[in-house]
């Protein structure tokens, strides 16, 4: 094999290897249980438990890009999901009314957090698990440990039940938000701008980048899109508990760090997000129906995000790593995107 092969092989491995891994996991199950995974009752399940997982790892990666991490996620999503019930059940609000003031206060949160990391310099992990550990508190008080559940307006609960073609809407959901946010990331200034930052912040501030309104709108865009998961949830549960919430933590960081490793290696992206996440749900799916009990899920959330971090940042450096003196010279522009390091 030619040098220019093997490394076109190696590229091709590199940025499509874990949607390869997927798809052999999914032939796999199915050559295995020939009779109960390759259903359409398994798909929709995966579909179910991907969806709302891809949206906030989808959030997740908003931070990661800028070289920071949200820890308020889980407790958030469960916080708002309780929320946009309680103003409809409890408040009497339209449900359109609902949705919008929890959409605010995802952002509020947002902004809270990037005032914290950036303005009082306090560290991300530390700030955002503040912020999530009041967002939990503000859940219990708001509950007194009760469920929040009644009757929902038809229009509601069609926010998670529609479908078309036969597909459901939250898949519909995560692809609109993957396509938008790859287009901001990819093809417009803020998102070089954003890369920047999370590869080197002090060099892209020194370029002129106003790092304060960036890294604060990525922390308020954030909050908005676990607000959006937080309003398909309680569409799905039709009832709010304060238990919901942390279950997703795991699950949407491992889909973060994971989706660093594929489509552009060492660099956080919204496709490889959702790759990450859909390899998730079919392992998961698969080993729970092998008959591997409740620690699978766990098991292998765990599992993954290791890896997930060892190959991300394995990736990060080996793109960092400087080139024979036969490459071009890197340049210093803000419009070339810089790689990620994933701390």
């Amino acid at each position: 094999m030619s040098r220019s092969a093997s490394w076109s092989l190696g590229q091709i491995v590199s940025r499509y290897g874990l949607l390869m891994l997927a798809v052999l996991l999914a032939s796999a199950f199915s050559i295995a249980l020939p009779r109960t995974f390759p259903t359409i009752l398994t798909a929709r399940s995966i579909l179910d438990d991907l969806a709302i997982t891809a949206i906030v790892a989808l959030a997740e990666m908003v931070v990661v890009v800028i070289g920071e991490f949200d820890l308020s996620v889980g407790y958030l999503i469960g916080l708002l999901h309780i929320l946009v019930l309680g103003y409809m059940l409890r408040n009497g609000m339209p449900w359109g009314l609902a949705v919008v003031c929890v959409l605010l206060i995802g952002a509020g949160v947002g902004l809270a957090n990037g005032l914290l990391v950036h303005v009082a310099k306090i560290d991300s992990f530390i700030a955002t698990l503040g912020t999530g550990t009041l967002a939990y508190a503000a859940a219990n008080w708001y509950t007194q440990g009760q469920q929040v559940t009644g009757p929902l307006p038809t229009a509601f609960t069609n926010v998670y039940t529609a479908s078309l073609f036969g597909i459901p809407a939250p898949a519909y959901y995560v692809l609109v938000l993957a396509l938008v946010l790859w287009i901001l990331l990819d093809h417009t200034p803020t998102g070089r701008y954003l890369y920047a930052l999370g590869g080197n912040r002090r060099a892209a501030e020194l370029t002129g980048i106003p790092s304060r309104r960036y890294v604060i709108g990525a922390f308020m865009l954030s909050g908005t899109i676990v607000a959006f998961a937080g309003v398909i949830l309680a569409s799905r549960l039709r009832l709010g508990s304060v238990s919901t919430g942390p279950d997703y933590l795991l699950p949407v960081f491992v889909g973060a760090m994971l989706g660093s490793t594929t489509i552009k290696p060492g660099r956080p992206n919204a496709w490889g997000t959702v790759i990450a996440v859909a390899l998730l749900s079919i392992g998961i799916a698969g080993f729970e129906q092998i008959g591997g009990g409740y620690f699978v899920t766990p098991l292998f959330n765990g599992s993954t995000l290791i890896v997930g971090v060892g190959v991300a940042g394995f990736a990060s450096r080996r793109i960092r790593r400087p080139r024979s003196t036969a490459a071009p010279p890197v340049t210093t522009d803000v419009d070339q995107k810089p790689s990620v390091t994933i701390p």
